[in-house]
């Protein structure tokens, strides 16, 4: 039985990549940036390997989302103890910390493996339509 080679090249190539959320659904935003971050369209895509690449998202407070869900949404987080729900809706998270919109669907999109870390340390998320990576769009970076 022939072996294939499965550990990464040591010069591996990262692409960076810009998605401009203004205007566009949640969910679609978030799926391509999860898709970008595992390097699932490289020829060299192995689930075990870090192939992925660098992605960065502007106008993150202009997302849209559909229906109710400005509303109705409601992001939870529990403390442990008795009583410790805390519950926040998407139109205050909006208003308050608008990355953590995009940051939870991104995340949510990504396997739950240690490599989830990873790939979020590469997603870099902006409010607005400056970010500081303008020179790194145009050029690739080394691992």
């Amino acid at each position: 039985m022939k072996k294939t080679n499965s550990t990464p090249t040591p010069n591996e190539v990262r692409m960076w990549h810009h998605i401009d959320a203004q205007g566009k659904i949640l969910g679609k935003v978030a799926t391509e940036a999860a898709v970008l971050l595992r390097g699932k369209l490289k020829p060299e895509f192995r689930r075990h390997n870090d192939v992925g690449d660098i992605v960065v998202i502007t106008n993150a407070a202009e997302v849209v989302v559909t229906g109710n869900k400005e509303t109705d949404k409601l992001y939870r987080t529990h403390s442990g103890y008795p009583g410790g729900l805390k519950e926040t809706s998407l139109a205050k998270v909006r208003a308050t910390h608008p990355n953590r919109i995009i940051e939870h669907a991104v995340s949510g999109m990504l396997p739950k493996t240690k490599q989830r870390d990873i790939w979020m340390n590469r997603l870099k998320i902006y409010s607005g339509a400056e970010h500081p990576h303008a020179a790194n769009l145009a050029q690739k970076s080394e691992k």
